[in-house]
């Protein structure tokens, strides 16, 4: 009891010490887009970037700044003006008049600019033009057209109209509101040049003697190393010690300590904080001893340790949001997994709204058919009486004593006509009485009903033919339903979370010796399951077979094989292993098939095929008659039924769906027969689809069975009656199915069935292609060795999965 308090207790203090995170997360987020959306931000970049300096009198980046807020925060262009000049005061009044200058210049340019459509693509020309009307004019007055002056303000222009570009990408990063996944490895270089730049404007200041600037540097090095890692560390040390080191040649040998300490805390990130902050210290110490003798050496330590000190105060929430858009992070890559969920949701949420129409229209079909057929019958013969009444009743003097004064008397007598005439051609004695009794003109009546009821059985059959055909195109649109929700389901279909599963996996090939470096468990169903692993393997030698898929086989209670390998040529590389549920049977077959004559084309043609979730087909189709034409017709039904069946459409409806489209096709008179039978691996059920087709056996020890179904080749009626047949094969069955040619082959054999089954029992190899090749063989001794029509044999054994390596215990047994 008191255990149960204490778990309780400490789980209300983690939810209140979360809560107290994410409140504390919020305010700085709140703070934070305040400040971007009142222009705090852009005050304090002004501020720094006007006092920013390179090579002693080089100041592209004011001008630069104020053409992308003239453009990103048009309201704020006079405060960051003001701010700018502000800056540049506390550097020189000389270099505040030129950044009013400049200001003012691009302003006044910028009018030019308000009636384009496009205005930023002349933004850049118009900042070098800013940067260089108050150079030339200063240079004029002061007379000072020298060659190193006039380079000086060209490269200025130059960086300008550089600098305009590199801040369009950069300054929108620093809002609040990103709707980009992730960033891209230009916006990150044009992020960490305008960061730099703002460092520039901290040049001159300092604090108990260690430069502000030298502190700030480090500190985006270290932090953007410990974010990111080595790479992007180390390129956040070569830009920013190179911007640096052009504002100040004192800060030359910064390029090399940034991109260092950035290199190392990136390798060391491993370690956190505690690794990153020791990458930094010791790239200060190496290279503070190698310039200038370790003069400078405290003053550089202070300004680490003060870097290190401001790394440490940084919240790991902040870092973590920061790591949402940096690629190759573990956040970035939990962020592109919410992306693609997202993504994932969407789709299934259409492809069920499409799965929704073809429900919706199969119901309609469905609901389109007749409610009663008795009702349907009587008034078909009532539209047939009232044909036959237009052009015999109608003009008759008798017309109103026989349907005003005896309607029940006439109609009956003409409904029994009716059917007479229909069973039997002509009116029988006692009709042909009734009839002249009850009518004037009897034999126009009879020759008339006789006549309308060829027209009355044309209409009863079409439409006999439309009901059966809405009822095929119902049955083929909730086919494609199904098959739409089912790819809805395994879009949505998430990766399970087998917390318990993965600790004992991990630790069971540990013992073993293996290094894993990633585990990622997607289902764990009976029968499929999917396993990925990435593990560092020296000299691979199949271990994954061999080792990880018997222990996978032992803690998951199921035999698992390899299914995907792809493996590191290297020492010690990472090899790719992936895993699967292995299935309970196997199948080896064999097929022998010759052509009519010995010719080179059959019109028999065969296939097999893996459909998928452990299920396996064999099929059989001949095409009417032999030779070109009709090979290409079995082909183009089995190739119509290999499309069909792997895209998940039921076995029936995917038969009736082919034999519409042949019977459709063309009015030649071609069909084919179909042969299929489609195995459960898992199982070995087997279903058994003829379709005009012969006998198939099944051969269990000595016993044979016989499996038959009645039904008319496809493409000879639009409807075809799908008769499907189940079976419950065992390990070491043999299935053999076979075209028409081998039973009307033996001609002079009375009971070709019997003799078939007797050969089979014979045969005592128990390889399939041995057996397809000797029952062809013996079929043709029978003709005198003529082949007198295409034959084909296609032999199935089935034989129970026996893993190649047995299960390895992951855990020891006590004894």
């Amino acid at each position: 009891m008191l255990g149960t308090v204490s778990k309780r207790e400490s789980r209300q203090s983690a939810v209140r010490g979360s809560g107290i995170v994410r409140g504390l997360q919020k305010a700085s987020f709140g703070t934070f887009s305040f400040m971007a959306n009142k222009g705090v931000f852009h005050m304090v970049l002004a501020l720094l970037l006007g006092r920013a300096i390179i090579l002693s009198s080089m100041a592209p980046f004011g001008v630069a700044f104020l053409a992308v807020i003239w453009w990103l925060k048009r309201p704020l262009v006079i405060p960051v003006t003001i701010m700018m000049a502000a800056g540049a005061s506390t550097y020189s009044y000389g270099h505040a008049g030129f950044i009013v200058g400049a200001s003012t210049t691009f302003l006044l340019l910028s009018l030019a600019l308000r009636k384009t459509s496009h205005p930023q693509k002349w933004l850049p020309m118009i900042a070098l033009m800013a940067s260089l009307i108050p150079r030339t004019a200063s240079l004029a007055l002061l007379d000072r057209w020298q060659l190193y002056e006039l380079t000086l303000m060209v490269a200025e222009g130059v960086l300008a109209f550089i600098l305009v570009l590199i801040f369009m990408q950069s300054i929108p990063l620093l809002t609040p509101q990103r709707y980009q996944p992730s960033l891209t490895n230009e916006e990150i270089v044009c992020l960490i040049i305008l960061l730099a730049s703002v460092l520039t404007g901290m040049i001159g200041w300092q604090v108990q003697g260690v430069a502000v600037v030298d502190i700030f540097a480090r500190y985006l090095v270290i932090l953007m190393a410990y974010t990111a890692g080595a790479a992007i560390g180390s390129t956040v040390g070569v830009v920013t010690g190179m911007v640096l080191s052009l504002s100040n040649m004192d800060h030359i040998y910064q390029m090399s300590l940034l991109a260092f300490s950035g290199l190392l805390g990136g390798l060391l990130k491993e370690g956190k904080k505690a690794g990153v902050s020791a990458g930094l210290i010791v790239g200060t110490l190496l290279i503070g001893f190698y310039v200038s003798s370790g003069a400078d050496l405290p003053s550089s330590l202070w300004a680490s340790a003060w870097a290190v000190a401001l790394f440490m105060l940084t919240p790991n929430s902040w870092v973590k949001q920061l790591s949402r858009y940096v690629p190759g992070t573990d956040e970035h890559h939990s962020e592109q997994q919410k992306y693609l969920q997202k993504v994932r949701d969407v789709t299934a949420v259409r492809v069920g709204k499409f799965s929704d129409v073809f429900q919706a229209l199969s119901k309609s079909f469905t609901h389109l058919e007749s409610p009663k057929e008795d009702s349907g019958e009587a008034e078909e013969v009532d539209y047939f009486l009232s044909h036959v009444t237009e052009k015999t009743c109608q003009s008759c003097f008798k017309k109103e004593k026989c349907w005003v004064n005896q309607f029940d008397d006439t109609h009956n007598l003409m409904t029994d006509l009716m059917h007479e005439l229909d069973e039997r051609g002509e009116p029988s004695r006692v009709m042909r009485k009734n009839v002249d009794q009850h009518c004037v003109k009897p034999q126009k009546l009879i020759d008339t009903m006789n006549h309308e009821l060829s027209f009355y059985h044309a209409n009863k059959e079409l439409k006999r033919q439309v009901h059966e055909s809405r009822k095929f195109v119902a049955e083929q649109l909730q086919g494609v339903s199904d098959v739409m929700n089912n790819f809805a389901k395994e879009i949505v279909k998430e990766r399970e979370h087998h917390e318990h599963k993965e600790q004992v996996i991990y630790h069971a090939l540990e013992r073993m010796g293996m290094v894993i470096q990633k585990l990622e468990i997607y289902s764990l169903d009976e029968g499929n399951m999917d396993l990925e692993l990435i593990v560092e393997i020296d000299n691979y030698r199949g271990e994954g077979a061999k080792i990880i898929a018997p222990v996978l086989s032992d803690i998951l209670g199921e035999t698992i094989v390899v299914t995907m390998e792809e493996i590191s040529p290297y020492p010690n590389g990472r090899c790719y292993l992936s895993f699967g549920s292995a299935k309970h049977y196997s199948i080896e077959s064999g097929v022998a098939h010759a052509a009519k004559g010995g010719g080179f084309v059959s019109g028999d043609s065969f296939t097999m095929m893996e459909l998928g979730r452990g299920k396996y087909a064999l099929a059989i189709s001949d095409g009417m008659g032999n030779g070109e034409r009709a090979h290409e017709e079995s082909m183009e039904t089995l190739r119509l039924l290999k499309q069909i069946l792997q895209s998940g459409i039921q076995e029936s409806v995917a038969i009736q769906s082919i034999n519409s489209i042949l019977s459709l096709r063309t009015n030649d008179e071609i069909f084919s027969t179909l042969d299929l039978a489609v195995i459960d691996l898992h199982q070995a059920t087997s279903k058994f689809i003829k379709v005009g087709s012969t006998p198939s056996y099944i051969k269990r020890g000595d016993k044979i069975f016989t499996v038959e179904a009645g039904n008319l080749p496809m493409g000879i009626i639009p409807d075809v009656d799908v008769d499907m047949r189940s079976e419950q094969l065992q390990a070491g069955d043999y299935l053999i199915m076979m075209s028409d040619g081998i039973l009307e082959g033996p001609k002079q054999i009375g009971n070709v069935d019997m003799w078939l089954k007797r050969k089979i029992r014979e045969i005592s190899d128990e390889d399939p292609q041995a057996m397809a090749d000797l029952l062809l063989e013996e079929v043709i001794r029978t003709q005198s060795g003529t082949i007198v029509d295409d034959m084909t044999i296609i032999v199935a054994r089935i034989d129970r999965y026996m893993p190649e390596w047995t299960s390895i215990p992951s855990v020891k047994k006590e004894a």
